[in-house]
């Protein structure tokens, strides 16, 4: 039997109860095994989902998110962290260009200086948990279906975007 959003979303409230943050690569493994339904993704994705973000669940509790996000091809993110809360991202469809930062500079300086730590892509089923404070930035060079699970509303909570112009961001070689 495929595993499915409500089998998932009851392993987000149980593994989130017991293990808190520990617990995000195994929700990372096992949105893997949800994005290899092709019912849920088929369900997640219309065909003709305009770009957009939607809230396919959201748990009171815990008050996780589960998020489909329709990606437009050459929309790219600037490096960012989301504060105090976690992600997970899984492309569905696509691919995304995944870009890792730290900041070497002490926060309270003003300007952040930022060097890349890793950069690859996740393909169609591949899933990767951050943890809070993790700077990170997504590209889709291409149309892209990714689900985005993440530890509260992070249109409601005090996030930190980064700025080429301001900050200093160094590329790995």
């Amino acid at each position: 039997m495929p595993y499915t959003l409500s089998d998932y979303c009851a392993d987000i409230t149980r593994t989130i109860t017991a293990k808190g943050e520990a617990g995000l690569p195994e929700l990372a493994n096992k949105l893997s095994a949800l994005l290899d339904n092709p019912v849920f993704v088929a369900e997640a994705f219309a065909g003709d989902n305009p770009p957009a973000k939607r809230e396919l669940w959201h748990d009171p509790e815990t008050d996780v998110y589960v998020l489909a996000h329709v990606q437009p091809a050459g929309h790219a993110g600037k490096p960012h962290s989301h504060g105090k809360s976690w992600a997970i991202y899984g492309t569905a469809r696509g691919f995304t260009d995944m870009t890792e930062w730290r900041r070497v500079n002490p926060e309270g300086q003003e300007g952040a200086e930022l060097v890349q730590t890793d950069a690859y892509r996740l393909g169609p089923g591949q899933t990767r948990a951050y943890g809070p404070h993790m700077i990170h930035a997504t590209a889709h060079p291409e149309p892209s279906w990714v689900i985005r699970v993440t530890g509260t509303d992070l249109d409601n909570l005090p996030r930190y975007r980064f700025h080429p112009k301001k900050d200093k961001i160094l590329e790995r070689a």
